[in-house]
């Protein structure tokens, strides 16, 4: 099929280059032409595991093809894809203005039948609206679909090709017959794809990222309180991960949720309750628990010095989760603001994160970047530890002991063993574990 994608971030690029793997013409379409050039080139602007070696051979292949002319992706496209950016406002709202102004586009340059899909994250309503918006302008007969995506930052390739769901929200036999035939080859079956309405389809996504937010939530808050009983969150977790209601996953312990989907989508989630006059009192709980969970790390830190003025500290991990480049709402962007404030400095290092970051807080004083993890410990007072790389979970801890001027880390990421930091002198703590001093060990 002609495929055309509007959007060439994190959901338009993966999605289009998984398509022209699969054999389908895919025209990306990105108003940033600097970027749109250098895809061309065949670099890849974001860090995403397996997707560089698909996006250059899909170029190779003539499947892949990137233009800044929207005229250009529509005109002989089958299915458009609408992969746009819909950030929150002040009030928590999505941003529906970049979806909204390419659907006043579209219209007159529709030639024929043409299927578009939302696959941005967007409000209930969303599709109806711009099925609106282009229906004002076009001479042909198109279908507005909900697609919504659901790829994990770090998987999204393998999410992609091997989904384990696929939900899709239209009315439309016709639509319907094409996608089925658009998604067959990823889905071992068609009982993973799911029809509904659109407004379900919508829904569903808003829905699965606030309850994951939420089981993140829950096990933070269990681990605060199993530093105040003296309990174990690791060994919880595992208990009440193992009944099959519960599941094992997202009950990680650490310093809260962040990145490009959980913060924006329980916030718009949150903003679409109170527009329709209903008091989602879990939101409300989430929202303010994960904002007092990204300063857990602050907060130990406070207790252990008292007065942070003229410490410096290392500082591990700035994406907001590991195989990622991904900053957005990252909890290390708290941490660095907060020891800054309290007259700190910090060395940080990220293996893949450290250009965004220095792109979005600028040359702060106090902050510096390094370009390894044992470079960021030299004549740091603690180390902080706030993505739980590969790399920093196979240091070994008597290095990070000895490269330190004082033995002591704050883990937000739990990724070491408590009797192996005992071992190493070391005072640890992280999360809803006991805290560790093995300083005075003989």
């Amino acid at each position: 099929m002609d495929i055309a994608i509007i959007g060439t971030g994190y959901v338009g690029l993966v999605t289009g280059t998984c398509l022209a793997s699969a054999g389908h013409r895919v025209v990306c379409m990105d108003i940033d032409s600097d970027k749109v050039e250098r895809m061309r080139a065949g670099e890849v602007p974001i860090y995403e595991p397996g997707l560089k070696e698909l996006f250059i051979d899909a170029i190779a292949s003539g499947h892949l093809r990137f233009t800044t002319a929207i005229n250009e992706v529509v005109e002989n496209a089958d299915i458009v894809f609408l992969a746009l950016p819909t950030p929150p406002g002040a009030d928590g709202s999505a941003d529906l203005s970049a979806v909204m102004s390419v659907a006043d586009q579209l219209g007159p340059l529709l030639h024929k039948y043409t299927i578009i899909i939302d696959k941005s994250t967007v409000p209930v309503g969303t599709a109806e609206q711009v099925r609106q918006r282009i229906a004002a302008h076009a001479t042909v007969e198109f279908d507005v679909v909900s697609n919504p995506e659901f790829l994990r930052e770090g998987f999204a390739v393998k999410d992609f090709l091997r989904p384990d769901r696929v939900v899709i929200g239209t009315d439309s036999k016709q639509a319907r017959s094409t996608l089925q035939r658009l998604y067959k080859p990823f889905v071992a079956s068609d009982e993973q794809l799911f029809w509904m309405d659109t407004a379900s389809a919508e829904l569903t996504k808003y829905a699965a990222n606030a309850f994951l937010a939420l089981k993140v939530t829950f096990i933070n808050e269990i681990a605060n309180m199993c530093e105040r009983l003296g309990a174990n969150v690791e060994t919880v977790a595992a208990g009440i991960g193992s009944d099959e209601r519960i599941g094992k996953r997202f009950l990680q312990a650490g310093i809260g949720y962040g990145g490009s989907c959980f913060p924006k989508d329980v916030l718009a989630l949150h903003k679409t309750a109170q527009d329709k006059d209903y008091d989602f009192k879990l939101l409300n709980a989430i929202i303010a628990a994960n904002s007092h969970q990204k300063q857990r790390l602050v907060e130990k830190v406070e207790n252990y010095f008292d007065d942070v003025r003229g410490k410096h500290f290392a500082l591990w991990g700035l994406a907001f989760k590991p195989d990622t480049d991904d900053i957005r709402e990252a909890p290390a962007q708290e941490i660095i603001k907060r020891l800054l404030q309290l007259g700190a400095t910090i060395a940080a290092y990220d293996p893949e994160a450290a250009a965004n970051t220095h792109r979005i807080l600028g040359d702060m004083a106090g902050l510096s970047y390094t370009d390894s993890a044992e470079a960021a410990l030299a004549d740091a007072d603690a180390l902080l530890i706030a993505t739980e790389w590969q790399e920093f979970r196979s240091m070994d801890v008597n290095t990070i002991a000895k490269q330190l001027k004082e033995p002591v880390v704050f883990d937000g990421r739990n990724l070491y063993e408590l009797d192996a930091a005992q071992s190493a002198g070391l005072y640890y703590e992280s999360i809803g574990r006991a805290t560790i001093d093995g300083r005075n060990n003989s």
